[in-house]
């Protein structure tokens, strides 16, 4: 393959992943432990 293909494709892999961990921080398990900071100085 051609190196400039190769870059593409990591580059594309690497995006999609990061997505993917975004997408599963904030709405997966972890989320729980995710804090409002509007809901820790209501007045």
């Amino acid at each position: 393959m051609d190196s400039a293909t190769v870059l593409i494709i990591s580059v594309g892999a690497i995006v999609i992943a990061f997505t993917g961990l975004a997408i599963y921080t904030a709405f997966g398990p972890p989320s729980k432990q995710l804090a409002d900071p509007f809901d820790d100085h209501e007045d």
